[in-house]
């Protein structure tokens, strides 16, 4: 297949690199150091075991009209990104071409080809003026789930910390051949890529844990074993995602497994830094929309009350335009002794 790449980082890196490796037609789109990098050796994977995998035949272009229309596109930047990319991203969309949207929180599509009374809504939290839902047509789109926790450690480079599963799934809840094309390709390449008959329940699984686990720790700069352990922290956590089953329940979801069981799976990845508090000390945009504003939403429009989730979510939004407005980050150091 030829695929092409939207967001060169870790979870993307380490897509095209193990597509690339088991002989896919890749193509990354990519900036600056990283463009560089990858046009002079392709791409480089560091395994959880330590071993190496390197994809030499990797491409990499600037411009996403350089790289041409394609089968599969792998959207897999932020989610606050998706909107900038939209000048550009129609060349890479023929009329077979699957937009497999792998980005973490309450995507922009959710209430597409969704039946019930919610049906062709947009959500302001994640799609202002509601753009994206009327410039990328939903026949296009693919619903992805990402598990892995990945790192880019240099330009090209990225390092798995765990985990290979990314569930895909039809915004109608269809099993079509065009997705079950697209899960063998990547079963191929080493992934495990079910496909779900609903997505959205696979999305609210993961966002579960997320809409209180990054938040929580932007704001304590804790790790997720931290934020489990501590018994108040544990608690915060629990309230927030009791409040959020609250309204997917409204919305028709089924949670598959119990809450317990969810801060247990969290708390088993050990002393690792949720993707909020990376960005916080890189300086970098905060993805709280689509994890945190999204539920709060959500929360409005089904008539659910979200106490919890909306002090949090104030919380880190003054933390984010305080970052913003100093153009700064926030680090935990040591105290020299």
């Amino acid at each position: 297949m030829k695929i092409a790449v939207v967001g060169a980082g870790a979870i993307g890196g380490y897509l095209g690199a193990r597509l690339s490796a088991a002989g896919e037609d890749i193509t990354f789109i990519a900036r600056n150091r990283n463009l560089a990098a990858i046009q002079a050796n392709g791409f480089r994977l560091i395994l959880e075991d330590g071993s190496t995998l390197d994809a030499p035949a990797a491409k990499a272009v600037e411009r996403m009209s350089d790289a041409g229309v394609q089968d599969v596109v792998l959207l897999t930047v932020k989610a606050h990104q998706v909107v900038d990319l939209l000048p550009e991203l129609g060349a890479l969309l023929g009329p077979k071409t699957l937009l497999v949207t792998m980005i973490n929180g309450i995507p922009w599509w959710y209430f597409q080809k969704l039946e019930g009374d919610y049906s062709g809504r947009s959500l302001e939290s994640v799609d202002p003026n509601g753009r994206l839902a009327q410039e990328i047509a939903p026949e296009h789109i693919i619903g992805s789930v990402v598990y892995p926790a990945a790192e880019l450690i240099e330009p090209g480079v990225v390092r798995v910390i765990e985990g290979n599963r990314f569930t895909l799934g039809e915004l109608d809840g269809s099993r079509s051949e065009r997705i079950e094309a697209l899960s063998q390709v990547m079963m191929r390449a080493g992934f495990k890529a079910p496909v779900s008959k609903d997505i959205r329940s696979e999305i609210w699984l993961k966002l579960w844990g997320n809409l209180s686990f990054n938040p929580i720790s932007a704001l304590t700069h804790a790790t997720l074993e931290d934020i489990c352990t501590f018994g108040p922290s544990r608690e915060l956590a629990a309230n927030m995602m009791t409040q959020a089953q609250s309204v997917a329940e409204k919305l028709g979801v089924q949670f598959k497994v119990s809450l317990d069981k969810r801060i247990a799976g969290a708390q088993a990845v050990g002393a690792h830094k949720t993707s909020m508090l990376q960005d916080v000390e890189a300086g970098r945009a905060l993805e709280l929309n689509a994890l945190v504003g999204s539920v709060v939403e959500l929360g409005r429009i089904t008539g659910t009350p979200t106490p919890t989730i909306d002090a949090i979510y104030a919380a880190t939004q003054l933390l984010a335009h305080t970052m913003a407005q100093h153009k700064g980050r926030l680090q935990l150091l040591p105290i020299p002794v």
